[in-house]
């Protein structure tokens, strides 16, 4: 793996666990919203590191040049999915957003939960930003290397 391509999973990375940690700043903004349904980001391999999949890609590649292949790996942001559990019912007859018995749905969201995922977004980001840092220095070493 060259240090461009280490730069590149990094900044994959850093794109996907930002959108990830302005999801669940939404979410928490929204603890007190009626009718507001908790986002859940969805985030996935770049390729398939799974080990069926690393037999497959060895399939032909290894007996051809006796080596293992290269998997890039990372990560990429594919949206968000609606969590299907329903807020609390709270009787509410004079909100504009009430139903017809006079109901209204609370957020579905649990502020400790989000919070709790933010923090693994959080530390998530700031591992791939130490990786893209250290990746830059190792560049200008090898820059300063080659004067």
């Amino acid at each position: 793996m060259s240090i461009m391509e280490a730069m590149n999973i990094g900044a994959h990375a850093l794109k996907a666990h930002g959108l990830r940690l302005d999801i669940h700043a939404k979410n928490i903004a929204n603890v007190d919203t009626p009718n507001y349904v908790r986002k859940i980001p969805v985030l996935n391999a770049s390729e398939d590191i799974s080990f069926h999949g690393v037999m497959n890609a060895m399939k032909e590649d290894v007996f051809g040049t006796g080596t293992l292949p290269y998997l890039q790996g990372g990560v990429t942001f594919n949206g968000c999915v609606e969590d299907p559990t329903i807020g609390e019912r709270i009787y509410a007859p004079g909100h504009p957003d009430a139903d017809a018995n006079g109901y209204i749905r609370s957020s579905n969201v649990n502020a400790m939960v989000d919070m709790a995922d933010a923090v693994m977004a959080q530390r998530a980001y700031e591992a791939n930003l130490a990786l893209v840092n250290i990746s830059r220095s190792m560049a200008a070493k090898a820059v300063e290397i080659g004067r």
